[in-house]
Order: structure tokens, then sequence, then C-alpha cells
């Protein structure tokens, strides 16, 4: 008897029962004719704190998975118990993908390169002169990390908790250059600083359903702005909202979590996934479809 190839991947992390990573994961497994399970592993269900992550990662480990996503609260707590990490986590101190190998934990990063890739699909030709990031959490350090790649020549970031701007500051220095990467004073500094931007992204969750705040007065948005989100529900935020009714040019959180899952489910499996097949998919399930 063949053995058909068998993928058994989880998702840890906290308050993440409604995510749609599952089914986007296996419906796409499924067009490339290989079997696939996708296993959320709630913290909140678990009764488990963050740092129980370790003995999370070595049980799937032990269990025959073939890897792991990694979110929210743990995606720093995790890079200590891997055997290796990609170059690009290894920058960003930070993994959302493990892939179990030879009996190693090897950490990647793709929520960076999954922005990254939203970003050239949606947003082609930005002006990336002087960008400025709303959040300066395990997203928020990704997706600056995307700008910089990306060219952005000025990066100004800012967050409402004390010193989390400063501490992304420092970890982005090593992959800029000296002045590249900023902190500017909330609220004070935010209006000013919009004032000349090319581009503004919210790395944070306000907006998320069931929020309906903005991270942004409106009145500090103009036309030359292009905003983008990485709220994907609802996919316009008030932010996009206020945005697009200004004249800007804006791209929704979509892309990022489909490109990110793209980066991910071809570490698991070593398949090229059809990623346009996987944004229409994408927008079905937010629409609270799962059909073709």
């Amino acid at each position: 008897m063949v053995r058909a190839e068998r993928y058994l991947v989880g998702l840890i992390g906290a308050g993440i029962a409604g995510s749609l990573t599952p089914l986007l994961h296996e419906r796409e497994a499924d067009r490339l004719g290989v079997r696939y399970l996708y296993q959320l592993m709630d913290l909140h269900d678990l009764g488990l704190r963050p740092e129980a992550i370790g003995d999370l990662i070595s049980q799937a480990q032990r269990l025959g998975f073939t890897g792991l996503n990694v979110t929210h609260p743990c995606k720093q707590l995790a890079v200590g118990h891997l055997d290796e990490l990609s170059p690009d986590a290894q920058v960003l101190g930070a993994v959302n993908t493990i892939v179990f190998r030879d009996g190693r934990r090897i950490g990647h990063n793709t929520d960076w390169s999954g922005f990254a890739a939203s970003m050239t699909r949606g947003l082609p030709d930005a002006r990336m002169s002087d960008v400025v990031l709303l959040g300066a959490g395990g997203a928020g350090t990704a997706v600056g990390y995307a700008l910089l790649k990306k060219g952005a020549q000025r990066l100004t970031i800012v967050d409402v908790a004390d010193g989390r701007a400063e501490r992304l500051r420092d970890v982005l220095s090593a992959a800029a250059a000296p002045g590249q990467v900023v902190v500017a004073a909330r609220p004070a500094g935010l209006g000013a600083r919009l004032a000349d931007a090319d581009g503004l992204v919210n790395a944070t969750a306000v907006g998320m359903t069931p929020d309906t705040r903005t991270p942004v007065p409106a009145e500090l948005l103009h036309p030359k702005l292009w905003v983008t989100d990485i709220v994907y529900r609802p996919l316009q935020t008030p932010l996009l909202a206020d945005a697009r009714a200004v004249g800007c040019r804006t791209l929704d959180g979509s892309g990022m979590t489909v490109y990110q899952a793209v980066d991910a489910l071809r570490l698991f499996t070593g398949r090229d996934p059809d990623a346009e097949r996987m944004l229409q998919h994408m927008q079905r399930l937010i629409g609270g479809r799962s059909d073709d």
C-alpha cells in the first residue's frame, strides 16, 4: 500500500477560536491534492499561560506534527524553544511558523513577507519616502521590517505603550541605516508626521470587530497618503473608511493574512500554493461563506 502524503499542523495562540486560518490552509491543501489537518490550540480554552508555549511545541513535535503557526502572545516566547531561526526571524526575534524537520525545530517569520507581498499586489507603486507605522507589537515588528525591505527611506513608529516604539526602533535598526527609523510622541507628534508622510500603516487591533474606533482622527488624513490596515474583520475598518472619504488609496488586511499563509503552507508542504485562489477563498470566508 502507498501512504498518502499527510500533514498535521497547528496554531498556538490566545483567543483564536474564530480564526479563519484552518479553513484557509485546509481548502488550499485540498486543491493541492494533499491530506492536511489544521488544529487550533487556544491557550484560553486549554487554561494555559503563554509561557506554556515550550511544552506545547514539544508535545506537537512528539505527536508527529509537521509544524506549527504561532500567534499572539507567543511569537517572541517561542524563539527560546527552537533549534534554528531563519535570517529574518533572527533579526525580528519573533516567529509565526515553526517547521519540524529531522528532529529539529526551525522558526520562520512569514508575517513580514506576507505584508510585503500584499503591498506589492495592492499598492505596487506606493511612494515610500516617508511612512508612519502605528503599533510596535508583534504585528508592527513584522510590518516595520517589511516596510524597510520595501524601501521605506524614513519610518516613524508610533505606539501608546511607554517604551515599546523605542524597543522596536532598536530592533529594526539592525536592518536600517542610522536615523532611518525614528519614534514620534503620541498624540502630539502624529499630526506633524502625517502631514508630510507618503503612507500610513495601522498595525494595531483598533478597528477590529466589534471595535468601531479609529486609531487616527479623520482630520489628520489627506489625499496624498496611502493607508493600509492589517485588520481584516471588517475589511473596511473605520480608518480605511475615513481614508477613502478623503481620497486616499487604501489596502485592507486580508492580503497580509493570505500571503503569510501562502508562505507558511509552502514551508510545511514544499508545494506552491495558488495565492490568487487563496485570496478569493479568504473573501468568501470573511463574507461568511466557505463554498466554492
